[in-house]
C-alpha cells in the first residue's frame, strides 16, 4: 500500500504496529489496544452471541498482535487487516476446538481389551491350526476364492468379475469349499 493512499489514522497504526515489533514498545501496543480491542470484541460478538468468547478471543487476539508484531509487513497491507486477519483465525481456531468432543479416558474405544485367558489362547491357536490343515486339503481354486471372499471380503460379483467367472460358478464353489472344511473339521450339521 503506497503512503499516498493511507489515511493518517492507518498510517498511525501502521507505525504503532511497526513499534511494537521493532522495540515491543509498550505504550505503542496501547494505543492499538484502545483502537482495535472494542471493534474485535463486537467482530466476535457478531458471529457469536457469547459475551464472554467474545472477550477471550478479542484477548486472544490481542495478545497474538503483541507476540507477532514483527512478522508484520507494512508493504504487504494495512495494520488493521494484519490484526482482523489474526482475529478471524482466533474465531477459526476456538470454533473448530469447540466442535471437537471431550475427551473421555473411560471411553470403552481408549480401554484397552482384557488380557484373553491362556487356555482360551491355546485352544484359538488349535482351531486356527486346525483350520490351516483343513484349508491345506482344498484345492488352489477353492482356496483362493475363500481367502477372496472371507480375508479381502470381496462380494461374490467382485470376485466373479476378478476371476472371469460366472457368478453362479463363484457361490458354488465357495458352498462346495465349506462342505469340504465341515467335512475336514468335522462339523457336518
Amino acid at each position: 500500500m503506497s503512503k499516498s493512499t493511507q489515511t493518517p489514522d492507518t498510517e498511525d497504526h501502521t507505525a504503532r504496529l511497526v513499534a511494537v515489533g521493532r522495540n515491543a514498545d509498550l505504550e505503542a501496543f496501547e494505543g492499538l489496544f484502545r483502537h482495535f480491542g472494542p471493534k474485535i470484541r463486537a467482530y466476535m460478538m457478531k458471529r457469536s452471541a457469547d459475551r464472554h468468547l467474545a472477550e477471550e478471543l478479542m484477548q486472544e487476539t490481542m495478545m497474538t498482535v503483541w507476540n507477532k508484531a514483527d512478522q508484520f509487513d507494512p508493504a504487504r497491507g494495512a495494520a488493521s487487516s494484519w490484526i482482523f486477519t489474526i482475529a478471524r483465525n482466533a474465531r477459526v481456531d476456538a470454533y473448530r476446538k469447540s466442535g471437537r468432543p471431550a475427551f473421555d479416558p473411560s471411553d470403552p474405544a481408549f480401554v484397552p481389551d482384557g488380557i484373553m485367558a491362556a487356555d482360551t489362547m491355546m485352544e484359538m491357536d488349535q482351531e486356527a491350526g486346525r483350520l490351516r490343515e483343513a484349508m491345506g486339503s482344498l484345492p488352489p481354486e477353492q482356496v483362493e476364492l475363500l481367502k477372496l471372499s472371507f480375508y479381502e471380503e470381496a462380494s461374490h460379483s467382485m470376485i466373479a468379475e476378478r476371476l472371469n467367472l460366472p457368478i453362479g460358478t463363484v457361490k458354488s464353489r465357495i458352498r462346495l469349499a465349506f462342505s469340504k472344511l465341515r467335512d475336514a473339521l468335522g462339523e457336518r450339521s
